[in-house]
């Protein structure tokens, strides 16, 4: 026995002093290999870098709850004819320090957002605290400075801050152990709750006082929580430790984005006049509508999805009846994907995502009776049985005036055009003198494929220097016609009527025989047409002129 005991240590001492040796003569390679290392050996390696610091998920489009929100409220202000308004807004600050966020650049956004179609705000962008001006705002003084600049006085401007920031105002804890003679066990779980609360007003100012009652005081929560579970025990002479977690934290970004969204409805629809709640009733903005849509997105399979989407953008016009079941990496389905993306202001990419998925199948969700969503209409848009989208375009005059199909002799026009889908867009106008001159697409945008859901004003008033204006000639009656179409018409069209911008067309007698050109040459089923008519008034003498502008002071 004896014996045997010495032959067992004698080996344990054995197996120790080899691997002691092992790690000495570890020890002294490394040592000998002490010299820098080449950069060649390492450059197959580094070759990943690039690739490898690129994003692992495409950007998309940063939205809220109320991102629908500002799109009625800019159909709302357009159909309501609201004028537009100079407006420019203060810092918003964070006194608490706890959400490091743009709010003052939200609020442009979303002013921006509400203005597409209506042009209801224009936002002024003069920075006054001296810390946070620019090179533009420094050489913008300058030139103020030097009387070679001319700097639009806003009528409003956006005052508020972030007015507290409550940290877990709720939270709640569980943890639960279990301990033996070779295992252990714990479990743990939290919550909490923080409150982020956001005022805004709206102020005069040319007298720098706040508008009573245009002001906005909401707040949002935010969630975080967390569960954990540890589970640790030995083998033998050996330990087992295991570990695993699930986290979620709410992130102050979009929340605050949320709150400025929403201020920014309340102040516009507050100072317009309008009913801006029915803005904020859309299904849409229920908080579980994104998270929702994406449960169904994942419940699907990659087939029945695309499927879905094509069959959608055939009802809306981007594809036709027939091409509803083309393969994901489609030209033609890439081509109409990505107008979409453009017309929705998505991320423009071609693919069938689940923005995409969640932009094209929210018309077809609902909130029930019992407050809960629900599918809508999607057993009839799997079997392509929804109606389909007519192709509008929405042509208007822009004058502030009351009646806007008379003009003097010499008033300058302004009028706008909104396409329902991104769609190539030509505009002409008939004088009084019977000629016909092409004025959309030219030399400042000489691109005749434009987004949807976007004016495009005629001409822009908005640059220093438009490339046409127009003016009410001789005593007679003009006339403005848009025509749209899904595809260039400058293909099939004659030459002569494939003429160079604000130049006259020949051997076109009217704006409905062009009309029926364009008819012609791509169909009457893929093209849309409006035109807008007035008739020209003697100009009124100067001296009449004044004299009625000083009965309508007094």
């Amino acid at each position: 026995m004896g014996h045997g005991n010495f032959s067992g240590a004698a080996e344990r001492g054995g197996k120790a002093r080899t691997l002691l040796f092992c790690a000495l003569a570890a020890v002294a390679v490394l040592s000998g290999c002490a010299t820098p290392l080449s950069p060649k050996e390492d450059a197959l390696f580094q070759s990943y870098a690039s690739a490898t610091d690129r994003p692992a998920t495409r950007p998309v489009r940063s939205m809220s709850s109320f991102s629908d929100s500002l799109v009625c409220m800019d159909r709302m202000m357009r159909d309501a004819e609201v004028p537009t308004t100079l407006i420019t807004s203060k810092y918003i600050p964070d006194f608490s320090g706890r959400v490091p966020v743009a709010a003052k650049e939200m609020v442009i956004t979303a002013l921006s957002q509400m203005s597409r179609q209506s042009n209801a705000f224009r936002y002024v962008d003069f920075e006054v605290d001296i810390a946070r001006q620019d090179t533009v705002q420094n050489l913008t003084t300058i030139l103020l400075n030097n009387n070679q600049m001319e700097l639009q006085r806003p009528a409003l401007y956006v005052s508020g801050a972030i007015s507290f920031v409550d940290q877990n105002v709720l939270s709640n804890r569980h943890s639960a152990g279990l301990s033996g003679a070779r295992i252990e066990a714990g479990y743990d779980r939290s919550r909490a709750a923080t409150i982020i609360g956001l005022e805004m007003h709206l102020g005069d100012f040319r007298t720098r006082t706040l508008i009573p009652g245009l002001d906005s005081a909401n707040e949002v929560i935010m969630g975080t929580s967390g569960q954990g579970l540890d589970l640790a025990g030995r083998i033998g002479t050996y330990g087992v430790q295991f570990n695993v977690g699930r986290d979620l934290v709410q992130g102050s970004g979009a929340a605050m984005r949320t709150l400025v969204e929403l201020a920014a409805i309340e102040l516009a629809g507050k100072w317009t006049h309008l009913p801006y709640w029915r803005c904020l009733t859309l299904d849409n903005t229920h908080p579980e509508f994104q998270r929702q849509l994406r449960v169904w997105y994942d419940e699907g399979d990659r087939t029945t999805r695309s499927r879905m989407v094509q069959r959608y953008l055939a009802s809306r016009g981007y594809l036709a009846a027939s091409e509803t079941a083309l393969p994901p990496g489609h030209a033609l389905l890439r081509e109409a994907v990505g107008r979409f993306q453009a017309d929705v202001g998505a991320v423009v990419t071609g693919e069938i995502d689940f923005p995409v998925y969640e932009r094209a199948l929210r018309d077809f969700v609902a909130v029930g009776e019992d407050g809960q969503l629900a599918r809508v209409g999607w057993a009839e848009l799997s079997a392509g049985q929804t109606k389909i989208e007519p192709f509008t375009i929405d042509l208007q005059i822009e004058n502030t005036s009351r009646d806007r199909t008379a003009f003097e002799a010499g008033t300058h026009i302004f009028a706008s055009a909104t396409i329902s889908r991104a769609a190539h867009l030509f505009c002409y106008i008939n004088d009084a003198n019977g000629n016909i001159v092409k004025i959309q697409p030219n030399m400042l945008s000489p691109e005749s494929l434009v987004s949807a859901n976007q004016a495009i004003r005629l001409p822009d008033w908005m640059v220093p220097y438009p490339a046409f204006v127009l003016t009410a000639g001789a005593k007679g009656s003009e006339a403005l016609m848009c025509v749209a179409t899904n595809e260039d018409p400058m293909l099939k069209m004659p030459p002569e009527l494939n003429v160079p911008a604000l130049t006259r067309m020949q051997g076109v007698a009217s704006l409905q025989a062009l009309r029926e050109q364009f008819e012609a040459a791509v169909g009457a089923g893929n093209m849309a047409a409006q035109t807008l008519e007035w008739r020209i008034l003697p100009a009124r003498p100067a001296a009449a002129a004044a004299a009625g502008k000083n009965g309508a002071a007094q």
